[in-house]
């Protein structure tokens, strides 16, 4: 089994608790106005990889200092049988880590057509952040993009860390982004706020740097 694969990275600290590896998965068939990964949208099976060689890397570059797995896009549920086999990987794995850890799919699909169509791939998390994004609710809610979503906890272990989350009485500034520089290239990993990606293309103008391509507009 494959699953196309934008990128991954480790450590990434902004999107959920602790040091997480990111996953971000390639193709989206939602493709929310706004969105700052539109490099992750086309379908591209040039992209392929195994799920076993992915989780192989997950095995070898976090070893057993990681908290959990956030899993991105694209539209993770856009590839329901790859994801599925994933987190069967990635559970068969954490049950051999000396701590827990938890696995959070990003969706912009709504939580009842999750519950409708992939009740047994939810099941296999522990916390899923649905709901497409809409570039007009801004939230200051921990790890979403706009006001509509929604974290659901989905396990024991989900309810331990995620629980409250997201509430209006429990709001929480978003943890600001990551910034990783490698071969010529830029990442940005995380949720920023309005108006910050243009805030940083300024900047880069301004320190003479010029951002070719960007995500957010590709």
């Amino acid at each position: 089994m494959k699953l196309c694969l934008n990128k991954a990275h480790f450590p990434v600290t902004v999107l959920g608790p602790g040091r997480r590896i990111g996953l971000w998965l390639q193709g989206c068939s939602i493709q929310c106005p706004g969105c700052m990964s539109r490099d992750t949208w086309q379908f591209d099976e040039h992209r392929a990889i195994s799920v076993e060689a992915i989780v192989e890397w997950c095995q070898r570059i976090a070893q057993d200092q990681i908290d959990g797995i956030t899993i991105s896009g694209g539209e993770p549920f856009d590839q329901p049988e790859g994801l599925s086999e994933l987190l069967d990987r990635l559970d068969t794995w954490r049950q051999t880590l000396p701590a827990p850890l938890d696995l959070l799919a990003y969706s912009g699909y709504p939580m009842a057509r999750l519950r409708q169509r992939h009740a047994g791939t939810l099941a296999k998390l522990d916390a899923v952040i649905s709901e497409p994004f809409v570039e007009s609710q801004p939230t200051d809610g921990k790890w979403m993009g706009s006001a509509n979503q929604r974290i659901v906890a989905l396990s024991a272990l989900g309810r331990e860390r995620y629980s409250g989350v997201g509430e209006s009485s429990h709001a929480v500034s978003t943890p600001g982004v990551q910034l990783h520089v490698e071969s010529g290239r830029v990442w940005l990993v995380g949720i920023p706020q309005r108006g910050e990606l243009q805030h940083l293309e300024y900047r880069c103008r301004e320190n003479g740097i010029s951002l070719k391509q960007a995500s957010w507009r590709a």
